[in-house]
């Protein structure tokens, strides 16, 4: 399939489908939702004092609890806000080369890697999130998963020397991380130069303030199950990271980021 067949394909299904009813989506979850579960449990000491799981540094623990049940779990959310779409088309249009996956996860991104790029490698901080990837690799071709490299690894300290990948995917991961900047600080060390950082993640709406109320209402509940601050200002984050912008757009009411960029200078 040509690439302008490709975008002209994604953006009718994308704005057609995935907007409306992500849109649909998002009301029900906003104005239907059960108002009396959040915040019920509490337990990391914030910054001023407060117990919270948006707080603790241990999230790893969640990751490596829910693993198992976590593709099962995001499946339908993921089909109905077209996530999977933002996934393809984000590694078609931009990944190439040498890359390097952090917060890679159970793998959600395997498959849509164009079958251009070169090696990939996938890293997580959770050894049972990554067996679930490593069961999806098993399912590839021989040579279809002869390209990938799964290994456990820290994405704010790094193993690899500097400028060592063309192309740096994280999809969802800044939502997660203890410190986000620091994560964003050490992959402009290990991407090349001239190379590409590519980022879809989710974080409060600047445009609609209903839904980010909700978000942070809930965000302690969120933490707790997911290990997942959805609530963190994205656009604050990749500021202060010093990284240079060269694609951002929102989709979601604003809540989802879809981001090319490069390292800073």
């Amino acid at each position: 399939m040509s690439m302008s067949m490709y975008a002209r394909r994604f953006g009718l299904v994308a704005v057609s489908g995935s907007v409306y009813v992500g849109a649909v989506y998002l009301g029900v979850q906003l104005y239907g939702g059960d108002r009396n579960r959040a915040d019920q449990n509490k337990e990391a000491v914030s910054e001023d004092g407060v117990k919270s799981y948006v707080f603790d540094p241990r999230r790893t623990a969640t990751f490596q609890k829910i693993a198992y049940a976590y593709d099962d779990q995001i499946e339908k959310d993921e089909l109905v806000m077209g996530i999977n779409l933002l996934r393809r088309a984000l590694l078609y249009f931009h990944a190439k080369g040498e890359i390097l996956e952090v917060g890679a996860g159970t793998g959600r991104n395997l498959g849509y890697y164009p079958s251009s790029v070169e090696k990939v490698v996938v890293t997580d901080s959770s050894d049972k999130m990554l067996e679930r990837a490593k069961e999806k690799l098993s399912d590839m071709s021989k040579k279809e998963r002869g390209k990938y490299k799964v290994m456990e690894a820290d994405a704010a300290n790094l193993s690899f020397p500097d400028n060592s990948f063309d192309t740096i995917v994280d999809t969802f991961g800044l939502c997660s991380f203890d410190d986000p900047v620091a994560v964003l600080k050490e992959l402009q060390r290990v991407c090349k130069p001239d190379g590409k950082i590519l980022l879809l993640e989710h974080g409060r709406s600047k445009t609609y303030e209903g839904l980010t109320g909700y978000l942070d209402k809930h965000a302690e509940r969120h933490a707790k199950n997911w290990g997942c601050c959805w609530n963190r200002d994205i656009d604050k984050i990749v500021e202060s990271s010093g990284i240079k912008l060269e694609k951002l757009n929102n989709w979601h009411f604003g809540t989802t980021y879809y981001i090319v960029c490069k390292p800073g200078n």
